[in-house]
């Protein structure tokens, strides 16, 4: 379930666990636009000189071609960065900005493909003017491509890391020796759900006890629901400690048990 939130985005996963996502604006948006419209410039170049041996069939056949091939090119980059970056471009990132599912579900293949071929709406006449028209008018800052794909763009700010010794320790750590099932957590946990389970850990004292164990309980069941891992390992780990094991192996640089690459969530 979702709702607006002053410029927020507010999502509540089927477990429970509610979050709200800071929208981004049209100025970000435009700036990340440019610098990916840089982006695709570089290697627009590089795709003239592969085409320069056309000009034999001469000018117009070429420069249709180049025109043709830098429009290809353009949807070939937002998509494929898009998807490989979970919703984010060079530009994106660089800004602090990243496509979601409207629903706060898992963004799908078709959902990107959907949202740049709209690109062609979005940007007639000229400069995106459309596109700007519909992200200023909509309660999400949406864009033509992003009403039809049911996605919204997002800033996520990046903040800053605390001592993860403190906050989570040196106890054994089940759930890495399953490196498998590790990756895929790695991969399936959005980056603010991650942050709202570093944030729980860090104020686990603060809660009143009831609470406490109503917020773990809710964590820990998105987390078991996204990548269920064996019985004999999830039975006999309770909700805090569990989260406590999920929020290791998505931040710390390295598992001390099983000596695994963990990487952080982007």
């Amino acid at each position: 379930m979702t709702g607006p939130r002053d410029n927020s985005l507010l999502i509540r996963t089927p477990e429970g666990v509610e979050f709200a996502l800071p929208l981004a604006g049209p100025l970000s948006r435009m700036v990340a636009l440019v610098v990916d419209l840089a982006a695709v410039a570089v290697l627009g170049s590089f795709l003239e000189k592969l085409l320069t041996p056309l000009a034999i069939f001469g000018q117009d056949i070429a420069g249709g071609v180049l025109i043709v091939g830098n429009f290809v090119l353009s949807l070939v980059y937002a998509m494929i960065s898009e998807w490989g970056w979970r919703g984010q471009t060079v530009g994106k990132r660089l800004l602090g900005l990243r496509v979601v599912d409207a629903r706060g579900l898992r963004l799908e293949p078709s959902q990107v493909i959907v949202r740049n071929l709209m690109r062609f709406l979005d940007t007639l006449p000229a400069l995106y003017l459309v596109g700007g028209i519909a992200c200023v008018c909509s309660r999400r800052r949406q864009r033509l491509g992003d009403l039809a794909a049911g996605t919204v763009v997002v800033r996520t700010p990046r903040i800053p890391r605390p001592d993860l010794d403190q906050v989570l320790g040196n106890k054994y750590n089940s759930l890495a020796e399953h490196r498998h099932l590790a990756a895929r957590l790695r991969q399936k946990v959005a980056p603010e759900v991650a942050r709202i389970a570093l944030e729980a850990l860090l104020r686990r004292d603060q809660l009143d006890p009831s609470a406490r164990l109503l917020l773990f309980a809710q964590l820990a069941g998105h987390f078991r629901a996204l990548v269920p891992y064996p019985p004999e390992i999830d039975e006999q780990i309770a909700d805090e400690p569990y989260v406590r094991n999920v929020v290791e192996l998505l931040y710390r640089p390295a598992d001390r048990a099983s000596g695994a690459r963990i990487m952080s969530p982007t």
